[in-house]
């Protein structure tokens, strides 16, 4: 498998909105066939409300949208704990770094907050600002 390519809230919300650099890096990583991926918890924290929801509905037709589960929280608790972070501040960080970090790798993340997901996602996840 050639990899995962995973958005953040930004690199979501960016796509809802068609920004043209997000757009060609996903155009480009389907063309290599790299997975396309973000959260369900993301799907909720993206910017969607000046967005069409048949758009909303497009965009994440196309997208891998993985669950929350248990265990990935279960996960990003022990994520939050090995950094020495916590409260509400971080967590839908933590839960999105615990399921970038089960991805097929090699993982590249789309984000606008490099600093905390460099932290949470660890040496083995590619971190792009967007």
């Amino acid at each position: 498998m050639p990899g995962t390519l995973m958005l953040d809230c930004e690199g979501l919300s960016k796509l809802y909105g068609k920004d043209r650099f997000v757009a060609s890096l996903i155009l480009a990583a389907q063309r290599e066939g790299i997975r396309v991926a973000t959260t369900a918890m993301t799907t909720l924290e993206a910017d969607y409300a000046r967005v069409h929801p048949a758009r909303i509905k497009w965009v994440l037709s196309r997208v891998d949208v993985h669950d929350v589960t248990r265990e990935s929280a279960d996960r990003a608790a022990e994520l939050l704990r090995a950094n020495g972070l916590h409260g509400h501040e971080y967590a839908i960080d933590a839960v999105f770094a615990a399921i970038a970090r089960d991805c097929p790798p090699p993982v590249t993340v789309l984000t606008s907050d490099p600093q905390d997901l460099t932290l949470l996602c660890g040496p083995a996840v590619e971190i792009v600002k967007v």
